[in-house]
């Protein structure tokens, strides 16, 4: 992904918000960027490409809090609760139409 489409696709996902704050009706949160883990988006210490990436705040990202689920604290408790990384990805191209 080049430059310039890449600073294009992280503003966009910074407008957007948390996908699953939005999902769960809480409004726009300010996310972190997502590089989508395992089943073909990464692997071998090696990070998804910019392409792969979805908007998550910070509890839904690394810290679970106050019965929050963070994807990095549990990835098969998040997918179960919250959708699959797939799932999200694609809802986010598709509200954001990329």
């Amino acid at each position: 992904m080049k430059a310039a489409d890449r600073k294009r696709r992280f503003s966009a996902l910074a407008e957007y918000g948390c996908v699953v704050c939005r999902n769960l009706g809480y409004g726009p949160t300010w996310p972190e960027i997502h590089h989508l883990c395992g089943h073909g988006y990464s692997g071998m210490g090696k990070r998804a490409s910019d392409e792969h990436t979805i908007p998550l705040c910070p509890v839904h990202h690394r810290f679970s809090m106050q019965g929050a689920v963070a994807y990095h604290a549990d990835p098969r408790k998040f997918e179960k609760r919250y959708g699959t990384q797939r799932e999200l990805l694609e809802q986010v191209n598709r509200e954001l139409n990329v």
